[in-house]
């Protein structure tokens, strides 16, 4: 297994995405911290079902936007799994506001999708690099979207905030070279049940897309999987999106 005596910690691991990934880092070997916000059980559903395939896992809640819940939180991780090897910054928020609806994007709507999805993967990354220098290094991996780089997406907080997420995974990888790599996934159009897409938008993005499917959790987690193996490559971003965006349209 490729991830043999590695320790990983992933926010938001409960559902969806993050579930996905939880699971096949497990898979490959390492022990796995499932972090939840309010998704108690789902996420303590996801570290049983890692005990049960024989793997280490424990579910360990915080929020992420707040910058000693995430201190506690990677202390939490290290001292449950003995290290920590490999982060995920998960976690992520929107509320669906009209781009064209100005109004509508509420001085609170900014401060959450900037919290979350900005600030949060902030503050664990520096609360786990002294954890990670203990253990030699480690590698980051962000999950952004491709919105943060066609500006689509569910809001104009959401695409903002995750692009300035891009941005960071390449700030933090020059940083933190060459012990620590920092890369990112960066999903399209993804049936989770995060986004609540009518069936109507599925299926023409579905015959849009080069690949003419959707891409599922488990191609987004195949793409963190081989990020997190000890590959030359750092600050880099890897769209998966079946090739939507090589049209020129997003998610």
């Amino acid at each position: 297994m490729r991830l043999s005596g590695k320790t990983a910690l992933v926010t938001g691991g409960g559902t969806g995405i993050g579930r996905a990934i939880a699971l096949a880092l497990a898979r490959e070997g390492a022990a796995v911290a499932v972090n939840y916000s309010r998704s108690r059980a789902a996420a303590e559903a996801v570290a049983a079902e890692i005990a049960r395939a024989g793997g280490g896992a424990v579910a360990l809640q915080a929020d992420v936007a707040n910058d000693a819940e995430a201190r506690r939180l990677v202390q939490a991780a290290v001292g449950k799994l003995g290290g920590l090897d490999i982060l995920v910054n998960n976690a992520g928020w929107t509320q669906r506001v009209p781009h064209d609806d100005l109004e509508g994007l509420t001085e609170a709507i900014w401060d959450q999708a900037l919290a979350v999805n900005l600030k949060g993967p902030f503050f664990c990354v520096r609360a786990a690099v002294p954890a990670m220098r203990e253990r030699g290094g480690g590698c980051v991996i962000n999950v952004g979207t491709v919105a943060a780089v066609t500006g689509a997406g569910s809001s104009i907080a959401y695409a903002a905030s995750k692009a300035g997420l891009t941005t960071m995974t390449r700030s933090l990888a020059r940083a933190l070279a060459p012990t620590i790599r920092v890369n990112a996934v960066a999903p399209g159009y993804v049936d989770t049940g995060f986004g609540n897409w009518p069936e109507s938008l599925k299926e023409k993005v579905q015959q849009t897309t080069p690949l003419k499917r959707l891409a599922t959790v488990e191609d987004v987690a195949a793409a963190a999987l081989y990020l997190a193996t000890d590959v030359a490559l750092t600050g880099e971003v890897i769209v998966v999106d079946g090739g939507l965006t090589t049209l020129g349209a997003g998610a």
